[in-house]
């Protein structure tokens, strides 16, 4: 039976981000934390009216309800899904066209940016996430504490970071900021961040 929220493959081999992130990471992150959310919130939506929704719908039915049970599971299994897509062998540094000329424009310069979202992943108390979005006019960068997802606030997002420690710990231990380095310069896939910008900007 097809489940309405799915573990989708990594879009990589689980070694393709070493020395950057472990396989070892990769592994334990997607193969238990990841596949826990998921079957948990399948567990949660059997036989109610949303088991033939998809996962963000489920996700903004349940902040809507007020649910946190089903809208952390949810919103975790979305969140995942769509950091997964934002990192690639080989990414990171700077982008460019349309993407750097935003990011420029809503930030002042790419320094600026990387100033910003190294702070919402350094201050995300606890765990959480560092994200980039498109507020409806601008590209914004915010953190969201736990599961949070910024399309609650109405916006859409175009880059995640995770930065609960188990996206991290196996490989850098208590330093985050590392590891927040590590992604910026030499992680973030930016064809995807740009494809999402011009989804979103259409």
């Amino acid at each position: 039976t097809e489940m309405p929220i799915e573990l989708p493959p990594l879009p990589y081999a689980y070694d393709a981000l070493e020395p950057k992130i472990s396989k070892q990471t990769l592994t334990v992150h997607h193969d238990k934390h990841h596949a826990k959310y998921v079957t948990v919130a399948n567990g949660m939506i059997e036989g109610t009216d949303m088991s033939g929704d998809d996962c963000e719908t489920i996700m903004m039915k349940a902040h809507k309800a007020g649910n946190a049970g089903l809208f952390n599971n949810a919103a975790q299994s979305w969140n995942h899904a769509f950091y997964w897509n934002c990192m690639k062998a080989g990414g990171g540094g700077k982008p460019s066209g349309d993407l750097l000329a935003q990011i420029e424009k809503d930030f002042g310069s790419y320094e600026e940016f990387v100033k910003a979202f190294d702070q919402a992943g350094q201050t995300a108390f606890g765990s959480g996430w560092a994200w980039l979005s498109w507020d409806g006019s601008k590209l914004v960068v915010d953190k969201t504490i736990g599961a949070g997802n910024p399309m609650t606030d109405g916006k859409t997002p175009v880059l995640t970071m995770d930065v609960w420690e188990h996206a991290y710990y196996l490989d850098y231990q208590n330093l985050r900021p590392d590891y927040i380095k590590s992604f910026i310069e030499h992680l973030v896939n930016w064809d995807f961040v740009a494809a999402n910008l011009a989804k979103v900007k259409k």
